[in-house]
């Protein structure tokens, strides 16, 4: 850790090296045999929680060509991140009455609804001009999109998209992660009727995990979020992208408990040995799960194999770390643990919290000493 990373409870790096990494492996899963699809970059949530003003333009130089976040105030805050002329799609489309707003600021909405759809539609009018957006159609996960019962009624409509420049379809799959799921091939088949029933444009079905699905499921476009930032789009396989983030935090002071003291709030750990504990700096006020309480690990990065566990329950600001088993290898005050890195992924610290490598890593706060390499 450097002397600005000793300031902070924790440190959080970020190997953007890595991102484009990953972006250059997806592009190359779904150009084999010479498919002509291209892969967007998902960099909502802030590049999920990593930075999305220094993750876009690192994606841009890697050949992105395509940007979706959720919201409006994130696509205006990305716009002068990147080029003007690179899409930035906004997945939940305009809040009612912000379509000029949205227009204004470069984006390109995702329509949902037939609400929106008309919204947009109004807006062409008063501009003169059909104005680009993508269209979504819900293919079976029942989140997002116009339904068919929608899309049929609008198909037997001349005028419903007058004013409308489709320049993307695309639907989202529910089950990618799971890839004997029937739903898979139930929305990939509904995707494939329901896209021809509406005005023709590039079509977009899959994420990161819907990638490896394989190529009936690539279309023209694919969009992946997780698997960008180093999460594992392959659950229960091998994790095939290269980890982006290592997460350290530094021991504030060491001690020494006897057998059947215990730690921390509510005496959820006791000990059952003379135990020696290091006390780190950061807790779930810097988004490090509660629910890792007893559960998770930490490890010195001088002696990889040695686990290092989480006893008793983190705190806002302070988790306990049993470090007996390092023997008498000496863990002086400002030592840096790693609760992710190398040798402890982000899954199994998300698993040791019981939830998704997605939710943990949007979740780590601002209190971290950021660095980018």
């Amino acid at each position: 850790m450097d002397v600005a990373a000793q300031w902070a409870g924790g440190a959080l790096t970020i190997d953007l090296s890595a991102i484009a990494a990953n972006y250059r492996y997806l592009t190359e899963i779904v150009t084999r045999g010479g498919a002509k699809t291209v892969c967007g970059a998902a960099i909502k949530a802030d590049a999920y929680g990593l930075g999305a003003a220094r993750v876009a333009p690192v994606l841009e130089e890697a050949g992105c060509p395509h940007f979706f976040v959720a919201h409006l105030s994130e696509g205006a805050a990305l716009r002068n991140a990147i080029s003007r002329a690179i899409p930035i799609f906004v997945l939940h489309g305009p809040p009612p009455g912000t379509s000029e707003d949205l227009l204004e600021a470069g984006l390109t909405p995702v329509l949902n609804s037939p609400e929106q759809l008309e919204e947009w539609r109004v807006l062409a009018r008063k501009r003169g001009k059909a104005l680009p957006a993508a269209i979504q159609l819900d293919s079976g996960m029942a989140r997002f999109g116009l339904t068919a019962d929608t899309i049929a009624t609008l198909a037997e409509t001349p005028d419903s998209y007058t004013g409308i420049d489709p320049v993307l379809v695309m639907s989202h799959l529910a089950c990618a992660d799971t890839p004997e799921h029937p739903a898979n091939t139930a929305q990939l088949d509904a995707f494939r009727h329901l896209s021809a029933l509406l005005p023709a444009a590039p079509r977009s079905l899959s994420a990161s995990s819907g990638i490896f699905l394989g190529p009936d499921w690539h279309f023209d476009l694919a969009r992946p979020g997780a698997a960008l930032y180093g999460i594992n789009p392959t659950p229960g396989q091998p994790n095939p992208m290269t980890p982006v983030v290592r997460l350290q935090a530094r021991v504030i002071q060491t001690r020494i408990i006897p057998e059947g003291q215990s730690v921390g709030y509510g005496a959820l750990f006791v000990a059952r040995r003379p135990t020696r504990v290091a006390l780190l700096g950061i807790g779930y006020g810097d988004g490090f799960h509660r629910s890792t309480s007893n559960r998770g690990c930490a490890v010195l990065p001088s002696h990889p194999d040695i686990r290092l566990p989480i006893i008793g329950r983190v705190s806002m600001d302070s988790l306990a770390i049993d470090i007996t088993d390092l023997g008498d290898i000496p863990v002086p005050p400002g030592t840096p643990l790693d609760l992710i890195g190398p040798h402890n992924t982000l899954e199994e610290a998300a698993d040791a919290a019981g939830t998704i490598g997605y939710e943990l890593l949007t979740d780590l706060g601002g209190r971290y000493h950021r660095s980018y390499v």
